[in-house]
């Protein structure tokens, strides 16, 4: 009896230890820089709108066990808001989960590699961005409906990206980044940028080819031979480079997470409101995320669930339900376990993995 005692005595002081840390220690940062992001996106969106936007997460549930040594989501009043730094984190992830399983099954269904593909060009202002990523996505179609492209290309993911510099001087970290290019125009650590308050949009592309893309010799391009394409679909000889090279695994490779983070990160978009106005401009209401051929197709199966047997299956046995509530600076969390009913219909839904923590 003593012992049973004790035991419980034990499992409340675990309980208590636990739910006095930061059990969301990944969320709370993008929820205090929530709020950063509402001071400067309100002006540009209704009030209802902004306060959604503001109230972002502010309550969350948790599919968790006793110890709480694992969680999955389960409920939220998410915003949803492609500018929000929490819901770009969470589509992140699940975009991350979606291209992993589209290229497994991809590889194992259709016999497909894939190639890599990268497609850059010089900064432009901020007042010329909206105009370039329009170039961009004229020159990509054109690109890929060129004769020799068509013939080995079997569909393709694309994504956006834009970055920012905002270093008025040349730091030894953006040097270190830089160093081909700073040491190419003779210039070192102190100097005036001279890429400062540009932008830069590029292309991450993942290429569905057949197996003997990369050993055909008639159907293999060449990176000089993209570049050389690339040059002349962006009508601009100052194009010195682009990054063509084969995926060498699927899962959560660099090629996926490159396809799935954000089109912008938090460093950049919320850098001043400036900087968050010219991006907002730029980016709102275009499709970020783009898939052509046997990918589209894919992704129609995906959404279906004919591909679930490529799902990571979730291991973990779920006996409680974490709830989180937003106090002012912290999650405030409560604990409740689950009723018979709830514990066989939550682990039967929680089966396939649809988030993963360890994708930011």
């Amino acid at each position: 009896m003593q012992n049973n005692q004790a035991k419980n005595v034990d499992k409340r002081q675990l309980k208590d230890t636990i739910l006095g840390k930061d059990l969301l220690n990944k969320y709370t940062p993008k929820k205090d820089l929530n709020r950063k992001a509402a001071n400067y996106i309100e002006k540009h969106l209704t009030i209802k709108s902004v306060v959604r936007f503001e109230t972002c997460s502010s309550w969350m549930q948790f599919l968790t066990n006793g110890e709480m040594s694992v969680k999955r989501l389960h409920k939220t009043d998410a915003c949803g808001n492609r500018f929000c730094p929490i819901c770009t984190w969470k589509t992140a992830k699940k975009d991350a989960i979606k291209l992993s399983v589209m290229l497994d099954a991809v590889k194992e269904i259709e016999g497909k590699e894939f190639l890599f593909l990268t497609l850059t060009a010089p900064n432009c202002t901020g007042d010329e961005l909206r105009f370039e990523i329009d170039r961009f996505n004229k020159a990509v179609k054109r690109l890929f409906d060129r004769r020799n492209v068509k013939r080995v290309v079997k569909g393709y993911i694309r994504k956006l990206e834009v970055t920012t510099d905002q270093e008025s001087h040349i730091t030894e970290e953006l040097y270190n980044r830089k160093k081909g290019y700073f040491d190419m125009r003779g210039y070192k650590v102190g100097d005036a940028n001279p890429q400062y308050n540009t932008y830069n949009p590029h292309v991450h592309i993942i290429v569905a080819v057949n197996k003997t893309y990369f050993t055909d010799t008639k159907a293999f391009v060449k990176q000089e031979n993209w570049l050389e394409m690339w040059q002349e679909c962006m009508e601009d000889k100052t194009i010195t480079q682009v990054d063509a090279k084969k995926v060498r695994a699927t899962g959560n490779s660099n090629a996926v997470l490159e396809i799935a983070k954000y089109s912008a990160k938090g460093s950049d978009l919320y850098h001043s409101e400036a900087v968050f106005d010219t991006f907002y401009i730029a980016l709102k209401k275009r499709q970020l995320l783009v898939f052509s051929g046997m990918m589209k197709d894919y992704a129609k199966k995906y959404e279906n669930g004919e591909l679930d047997r490529f799902k990571k299956q979730d291991e973990a046995f779920y006996t409680h339900l974490l709830q989180s509530i937003w106090k002012g600076s912290k999650y405030e969390n409560k604990l409740k376990e689950l009723s018979p009913v709830e514990l066989e219909g939550f682990n039967k839904r929680a089966l396939y993995i649809e988030e993963n923590d360890e994708v930011e």
